[in-house]
């Protein structure tokens, strides 16, 4: 299915022209909080990455690609070991606001990998003062080293703000995620016991403040928050710094 949908976007956006185009290289530094690191077994890391978007009057295309812990082996394991993501979403237009949503996300580690793949319905609204939000909710498929299959719903929302302060360009965003519905086999196993994430439903996002300090560099930190996912059953949070090149 994934390879499907990256095909499918390849090709609608071969030989189609858009509207605009925005592409950046960063470094990134994630720092657990204290009590998501006594809690679980995350430790703090560094990762490069490449995003890049585009859209045109009947859609948008938005997607990124991160090495973490460039540094290290791929054979180590644990919270250092090498690893990579990607992400791709796609929105069609379809009328006046209203559009058909999908979103592939990758993961691979080791000893374990996660792809999850969401269709929805979704509505973007923009402002004429800076503002836009697009929730989104749709159905949930898992393929990864222990599950693969339906896995239940997925409401999620991005709102972005874009604003001056003190003479500079700023921009609030916030992507959040909330998993429902989750099969069982995929959190608990025969006896009852948990399974990684643990629990029906899941909740994952970021709060983010970005300073656009000129046309090809920008910087901005986050606030990164995590229940019942990333393989954890508590409560997560961390704090993540980047510096952007654009081009």
């Amino acid at each position: 299915m994934r390879l499907l949908f990256l095909l499918l976007i390849f090709s609608i956006t071969l030989f189609a022209k858009s509207l605009y185009t925005f592409t950046n290289v960063s470094i990134n530094y994630l720092d657990w909080t204290n009590d998501t690191e006594n809690k679980t077994l995350d430790g703090d890391f560094a990762y490069v990455g490449f995003e890049g978007g585009a859209g045109w009057d009947w859609g948008e295309l938005y997607g990124f690609a991160y090495v973490e812990n460039p540094t290290k082996k791929y054979d180590s394991q644990g919270s250092d070991n090498l690893r990579s993501s990607s992400y791709v979403d796609f929105d069609l237009n379809v009328k006046e606001g209203f559009r058909v949503h999908i979103q592939d996300y990758y993961l691979q580690g080791k000893p374990y990998y996660v792809n999850d793949f969401v269709i929805a319905a979704a509505y973007k609204y923009v402002s004429d003062f800076g503002l836009w939000i697009r929730p989104a909710l749709g159905v949930h498929y898992t393929n990864d080293t222990y599950y693969d299959g339906f896995n239940g719903y997925m409401a999620e929302w991005l709102l972005n703000y874009d604003f001056k302060a003190f003479g500079e360009n700023l921009s609030l965003f916030q992507w959040n995620e909330i998993e429902f519905g989750r099969q069982r086999n995929f959190y608990l196993t025969a006896d009852g016991s948990r399974i990684g994430d643990g629990a029906s439903w899941g909740l994952n996002g970021a709060l983010s403040l970005w300073w656009n300090s000129s046309t090809a560099f920008g910087t901005g930190i986050q606030y990164r928050y995590a229940q019942h996912k990333l393989g954890n059953y508590a409560y997560q949070s961390a704090v993540i710094y980047t510096l952007k090149y654009n081009f």
